[in-house]
């Protein structure tokens, strides 16, 4: 079923554009949004794709997909995905770990259950035992005071939507790679999620809900670091936090407009 004009009227009033404002940005008359919205008539491709900018929508979920019914697709219930878990002699699971060399492959292999039974296992036994767990090795200095080689032990996410905005969290995406970033969730309203370093000299960015193809919540890491009560590299504060996410609205606000 073709959802493209009741998607398009919801979007636009969704994000406060007047029928004369999107004519403007399409050089159209204002009649032919009233007609696109009323079905009786369908943008040309070009348009289509201008529409999909202006709104943030991908072409299939302005064209198939009931937004305004059924919420952003992002934030739809997702399939079962079976995870690949290695377990110990007694039936228990272990966590696999990604090393920074084999984070490239882990993207065409993480469905692989040859190519996850090479990769390094261990046991933590103070996690708890609800939760599937894997680890990831860091590279890069994004996410001070975390430092490259640091191990990051992730739990498993299920849906994009039990994602909350502020945690940090190992994201595979078909875009990006293996990324560990603090996430902010967009997807309800554009079908984004945001990412964002604890490093303020990396620039925050989006990846699209359905680039998305494993999830796992940062619960603990593992680091031959140790603190230094003189290090400058001192973690997040509340304070902190706070500042940082009123930058990152700054952000969005630039970028929407």
């Amino acid at each position: 079923m073709n959802y493209l004009a009741s998607n398009l009227r919801f979007l636009r009033k969704q994000k406060s554009i007047t029928q004369n404002d999107l004519a403007d940005q399409l050089d159209v008359q204002r009649t032919m949004i009233s007609a696109y919205e009323d079905g009786r008539s369908e943008p040309k491709l070009a348009t289509l794709q201008k529409l999909c900018d202006i709104l943030e929508v991908g072409l299939e979920e302005l064209m198939y997909h009931d937004i305004e019914n059924k919420g952003r697709k992002a934030i739809q219930k997702r399939g079962i995905n079976i995870l690949t878990i290695a377990t110990n002699e007694d039936d228990k699971e272990n966590i696999t770990l990604v090393g920074q060399k084999a984070s490239a492959g882990y993207l065409n292999g993480y469905a692989d259950p040859e190519y996850m039974e090479q990769l390094p296992q261990f046991n933590l036994p103070s996690l708890s035992r609800q939760s599937t767990y894997r680890a990831f090795e860091l590279a890069g200095d994004s996410m001070l005071p975390l430092i490259p080689g640091t191990i990051v032990i992730g739990s498993y996410v299920e849906q994009l939507n039990q994602i909350k905005s502020g945690r940090t969290y190992i994201l595979v995406t078909q875009t990006e790679g293996v990324v560990y970033k603090r996430v902010f969730n967009y997807l309800a309203d554009n079908g984004k999620l945001f990412l964002a370093s604890d490093n303020e000299h990396y620039k925050p960015y989006e990846v699209k809900g359905e680039d998305v193809l494993e999830v796992w919540e940062a619960k603990a890491f593992i680091s031959s670091d140790f603190p230094n009560p003189g290090d400058k590299k001192k973690a997040l504060t509340l304070e902190d936090l706070g500042d940082m996410i009123q930058d990152i609205k700054a952000d969005l606000r630039r970028i929407k407009g």
